[in-house]
């Protein structure tokens, strides 16, 4: 029996938990742009040491939960295989979209991830979404479109861009999916180990064909990716798999609209840039989409 399923009811966390370790994971991966941007390495290089660092501290991890068996068990499920496989395409065109279009165009493209959740959930995991999940998240969208919305251009020269940025909502939403039905057998270690090591092969063949500069020329560099890796991986992906062992697909998808609000508050925490009342209305749209689609048990 599974680590996840050997879990006596009692012991485990109730959905207000898992909740907060969604909103706690959002600000996780709402920092990775930063990081992408002033690391000193290309986008495949920086997107493997992305998951290729975070392996050993993932190992640890799933070897806490259930030993060393539990190594064995991630690689035998193709659920986490597939997380793996879709979580390199999310990371393929992310980190190629923050790089040929601006941010704001990156970060509203990449939030239509839940659309795939809504209309793969049924299909591929037995999750039928219903309607109040479903206005929840076309809630949400609206809320995010409203909040970048003052922020996203049409630009012919960024075309390329924008078409990597739907790429990684695909990606993402896949990923979300896989991952929803991995934890239905699996441990959050063991999920987050083995999607990691598959993300990371796939990333490193990539890497080490494409790129011409693997390894970062200075401290700071090596401290960029390292950060990425443990604060944004570890972090915001590890909470994420905790997540979708208690909420549904759909309902978690919608952490990439709270990865969104995060985003600007931390952009006027760190840089000082103004929230405007677009901003401020979006956000709160999003909050409100989130609020509609919550669990009513």
């Amino acid at each position: 029996m599974s680590a996840a399923r050997s879990l006596p009811l009692s012991a485990r966390p109730g959905e207000v938990v898992a909740f907060l370790a969604l909103c706690l994971g959002a600000v996780a991966m709402g920092i990775s742009p930063i990081f992408v941007r002033i690391a000193d390495v290309g986008p495949f290089a920086s997107a493997f040491w992305r998951v290729a660092l975070a392996v050993p501290v993932l190992a640890i991890w799933a070897v806490s939960e259930g030993g060393r068996g539990a190594l064995l068990a991630a690689f035998r499920s193709r659920a986490i295989w597939l997380a793996g496989f879709f979580f390199a395409i999310d990371l393929f065109f992310w980190h190629l979209s923050i790089l040929h279009t601006s941010i704001a165009n990156a970060t509203f493209l990449s939030s239509m991830a839940p659309i795939w959740v809504l209309l793969f959930s049924g299909l591929f995991i037995g999750e039928k979404v219903g309607r109040r999940e479903a206005g929840g998240v076309i809630v949400c969208i609206l809320g995010g479109a409203v909040l970048l919305g003052g922020s996203y251009t049409l630009d012919s020269t960024k075309l390329i861009g924008d078409i990597y940025g739907i790429g990684t909502s695909f990606g993402f939403g896949t990923y979300f999916l896989a991952i929803r039905a991995a934890r239905r057998e699996h441990s959050t270690g063991t999920v987050t180990f083995g999607a990691t090591t598959v993300t990371a092969l796939c990333l490193g063949i990539i890497a080490f064909t494409f790129e011409q500069k693997l390894l970062p020329s200075s401290l700071a560099g090596a401290a960029t990716l390292a950060a990425l890796a443990y604060v944004s991986h570890i972090g915001g992906q590890g909470l994420l798999a905790f997540a979708l062992g208690y909420l549904s697909a759909a309902f978690s998808s919608l952490v990439i609209f709270m990865e969104v609000i995060a985003a600007a508050l931390l952009a006027f925490l760190v840089f000082g840039e103004a929230i405007g009342w677009s901003q401020a209305a979006g956000g709160l749209m999003i909050l409100g989409g989130i609020w509609i689609a919550r669990p009513r048990s």
